[in-house]
């Protein structure tokens, strides 16, 4: 009988340390959600403004001149924002350029809708409505990733809207991808949702981020600071884990030859999201494009490498003339 004591006691032990870890690991990664208002100091900025669209209140930023010209309007990808494109923007600015960029519904500081969910329709309803409310008839319509396919499925549904497209890295070719950022594949654990709905693990974010980048090295705590605050921002995390239905795209790619804008497709030669092959399929199905891959660079290469994918930009824009 005194076996048996003794394993009881080991397996009670067991369990308190158990406990006792889980409310350290709890109390070490502590990190509820912040209201828009106590972001806003550091994430918003002179530049930015606040525009009402279909029921929410979307950040934007909208700078350079306000000429005739075809301004560039730029979306960012899942779980991403604007600032992922402040490299772009000051180089484009300098060059003469009017950007415009946007947090997409359910990310940054634009935040989840009140209501309803975040499918297809409401994401464009909304590209076209910041267009509006901007007076934009016409945009060079550019995205990375979930806001590249957004890009192009707008110049496909309204292509009197778009004077161009910038693809990095977009979505929306039935592709798989070869390798889950860690935040994701780890959310879907079970248990693990929860768990996260008010704690957010700094080495998971990091995490994330070098499974984006084709040198790991290259992210910053900058980076990591910017992807927490915005995580964090009252209703996102509920997007990102699912509580909310959002991008759900019916699969377009049969009308990719529909599009007959000039398009700059350019793609990161490590990337291990979306296979740089994919860059070829894109540049196959559409018109007018030309695909550029540029090695050593991931998922996000106009945050991981701006220079470098800023020279593509320019020497395309001259090419088109636009």
């Amino acid at each position: 009988m005194k076996w048996i004591k003794r394993i009881a006691l080991g397996l009670g032990a067991l369990l308190v340390l158990v406990v006792l870890a889980a409310v350290g690991f709890v109390a070490w990664h502590w990190a509820p959600d912040i209201p828009r208002a106590a972001l806003e100091d550091r994430w918003a900025g002179p530049a930015s403004r606040f525009v009402e669209v279909d029921g929410m209140e979307v950040h934007v930023r909208d700078e350079g001149p306000k000429d005739d010209a075809a301004p560039i309007l730029l979306l960012h990808g899942t779980s991403d924002s604007l600032h992922a494109w402040d490299a772009w923007a000051e180089g484009l600015v300098a060059d003469g350029r009017r950007v415009i960029r946007y947090d997409l519904p359910g990310f940054g500081l634009t935040g989840p809708p009140p209501s309803g969910g975040l499918q297809a329709e409401r994401y464009l309803r909304v590209h076209f409505g910041v267009m509006d409310a901007l007076g934009l008839e016409r945009a060079i319509m550019g995205g990375n990733s979930f806001g590249g396919r957004i890009a192009w499925t707008a110049a496909l549904e309204r292509p009197e809207r778009a004077a161009g497209l910038i693809l990095v890295a977009a979505s929306g070719l039935p592709t798989e991808p070869t390798e889950v950022p860690p935040g994701f594949a780890v959310a879907g654990l079970p248990g693990v949702k929860d768990a996260l709905r008010n704690t957010l693990p700094r080495f998971l974010i990091r995490m994330s981020l070098e499974s984006v980048y084709g040198d790991p090295s290259r992210v910053t705590e900058g980076e990591v600071d910017r992807f927490m605050a915005m995580t964090r921002r009252a209703g996102n995390r509920d997007v990102v884990l699912g509580r909310v239905e959002f991008g759900e795209f019916e699969d377009l790619s049969h009308r990719l030859p529909e599009i007959a804008v000039p398009t700059l497709i350019l793609w990161g030669g490590e990337d291990r999201l979306i296979p740089p092959a994919a860059a070829g399929r894109f540049e196959a199905g559409l018109p007018d494009a030309e695909a550029v891959v540029i090695e050593g660079l991931g998922h996000v290469p106009h945050t991981e490498g701006p220079e470098r994918t800023l020279e593509a930009v320019r020497a395309w824009s001259r090419r088109e003339g636009l």
